[in-house]
């Protein structure tokens, strides 16, 4: 029987589900799948991109888990694409690869500023408390007054992170040097800017009634922000999340504040128009536009300026897909161009063949796993009716893939080496009466997966 060799790269949902569904898909051939990971560890942005005190969303780990525990799925991390293994290398190897690197980077917001002191991408942040390896260990929280512009869920991530008190933190997963760095923190007041009304927000239920159960902080809110037109009215009465994120946000209104040391803002119909600086080129306040509901969905600017005294601004605006060696990008939207995660070429449109995309880096950074899911069966679909035109590979054994990247001195982890981190990271939290540590150096998360550092107290 024909066999398929896979190469997938990437190893958090997207190229995990893709994997799954193709396991379990009708076809005429047998199977073999090869994960590529940048990172010593799988799952990407649900290990690293999600707040470590939403432990219900870490959740989707456990069924990820399932899936790899399965046995029917090899995995390579810390192997780099475009580095440790090429293109060439793969088209050598495998009849075809599916690239599922998602999109980690922040999209750009472009006004004046931007680029100031003071000024930064949610994405890095959310990294860097997230206990990513390879961004700097430190943070500058120094500032006592914060915007973050946005009006989707990192948005409110990373608000919430920066209001909460870090000892309410310590039952998760936080690393011992973020939880320093955030008991130490100075803020008294963040400030979330998005430039349409209540109605209209990107938030979740769920991620907005958690802002509103902080400890010690009040939710601020303006009056005139609720001041809703017809449309506004019509679109709760017949949308039963906006119904239920408006009673959120009405319940706020109603409560006393003033007691609190901290306080959180949200400012509605806020339109971010420049970001000014103080004599040594850090940001010290925001300047926005007023905006109104123009009665159709929008908002439309009113001329009215405002300005608000800040020292640090986070722009939670979105993820940014980013390019890969020898592969389409489209630069506009942070995407590999494909139809329906058939990979096409720059120039004539023309497909490149036995090249796929899933997840955010197929379609951009918008959607739940559920979308990553159905975005997985339409790209497997494609995979298994295009057989004809797979690659053939000079050396589709097993082993070579292996032998590859030790002769390259690739130091690679696999399945096993996760589940040592794993019970490691586990280990050290047990000390400490939570459910887990997690390890932030790279070249220990290697150490400890394979098999060369063991002794708990490694994490930092």
């Amino acid at each position: 029987m024909t066999k398929l060799r896979l190469a997938i790269v990437g190893a958090g949902p997207a190229g995990i589900y893709a994997a799954d569904i193709l396991l379990k898909a009708e076809r005429g051939f047998d199977v073999s799948i090869d994960l590529f990971e940048s990172l010593p560890a799988p799952y990407g942005l649900v290990r690293y991109g999600v707040a470590p005190d939403h432990p219900r969303i870490k959740g989707i780990i456990t069924a990820l888990r399932e899936v790899l525990d399965r046995g029917d799925i090899r995995i390579f991390g810390n192997v780099t694409y475009g580095v440790d293994i090429t293109l060439d290398d793969l088209k050598r190897h495998y009849n075809a690869v599916i690239f599922a690197t998602g999109a980690v980077h922040d999209a750009g917001l472009e006004i004046p500023g931007i680029e100031l002191d003071g000024s930064y991408g949610a994405a890095d942040f959310v990294s860097w408390f997230d206990g990513h390896p390879d961004v700097p260990r430190t943070w500058p929280l120094e500032a006592k007054s914060v915007a973050v512009i946005g009006n989707g869920n990192v948005a409110l991530d990373v608000s919430r992170i920066l209001a909460k008190h870090a000892a309410d933190l310590l039952p998760t997963e936080i690393p011992d040097n973020v939880y320093e760095i955030l008991e130490n923190s100075p803020v008294t007041d963040v400030h979330v800017f998005g430039r349409r009304g209540p109605a209209q927000v990107k938030f979740t239920p769920l991620e907005l009634r958690e802002l509103g159960e902080l400890r010690d902080v009040d939710m601020i809110l303006a009056d005139e922000d609720f001041d809703y037109d017809e449309h506004t009215k019509a679109a709760i009465a017949s949308n039963k999340q906006v119904m239920v994120i408006d009673r959120v946000l009405q319940q706020w209104r109603q409560r006393e504040v003033g007691s609190a040391s901290r306080r959180l803002h949200l400012h509605f119909y806020a339109k971010p128009l420049e970001l000014l600086s103080d004599e040594n080129g850090h940001v010290r306040a925001i300047r926005y536009e007023r905006t109104e509901s123009d009665g159709e969905g929008g908002v439309r600017g009113t001329g009215e300026i405002r300005e608000l005294e800040i020292q640090a601004v986070y722009r939670a605006v979105g993820y940014f897909g980013s390019p890969l060696p020898g592969i389409p990008f489209d630069k506009k939207h942070g995407i590999i161009p494909n139809h329906e995660g058939q990979v096409l070429r720059t120039g004539d449109n023309e497909r490149m063949y036995g090249v796929y995309a899933t997840g955010w880096i197929k379609r951009g950074p918008v959607g739940l796993i559920g979308h990553t899911k159905s975005d997985a069966m339409e790209t497997i679909k494609h995979v298994i009716n295009d057989q004809g035109n797979w690659w053939s590979p000079a050396d589709p054994s097993e082993e070579s893939v292996e032998k590859l990247l030790r002769d390259r001195g690739v130091e690679y982890t696999n399945l096993d080496g996760w589940h040592n981190l794993d019970e490691h990271e586990q280990a050290l939290g047990a000390e400490r009466g939570r459910a887990r540590v997690k390890v932030v150096p790279r070249d220990e998360m290697i150490r400890v997966s394979n098999g060369t550092a063991v002794e708990v107290g490694a994490a930092e």
